[in-house]
């Protein structure tokens, strides 16, 4: 991913609602899947880490969701994590929209 795409997708991410969030129980299964299913649905999304009670850094868990996930990490800032993935699916559902 270029410099270029990383700053359009950190733009558009400014306006993003975190669609889940991780504590103290780190990393789970249904939090990979929901993350997964999101990033199907959606491409962007962001994630906020609660800092009080986490047991890992925003970097390692952004590290490892995008592992997981296959996603890329547009940016961490503070406890908010920005991911990417391209979604097939979104742009088969965009196309036979025109």
């Amino acid at each position: 991913m270029t410099s270029k795409q990383r700053a359009r997708f950190r733009a558009q991410a400014n306006r993003l609602e975190p669609l889940f969030q991780s504590g103290k129980g780190g990393i789970s299964d249904a939090l990979i899947q929901q993350v997964d299913e999101a990033l199907t649905a959606r491409e962007l999304i962001k994630i906020k880490v609660l800092l009080e009670t986490t047991p890992e850094s925003p970097k390692a868990i952004a590290a490892q969701l995008a592992q997981l996930t296959g996603s890329e990490v547009i940016q961490v800032i503070g406890g908010s994590i920005v991911l990417y993935r391209y979604s097939e699916k979104l742009h088969e559902t965009t196309a036979k929209k025109r």
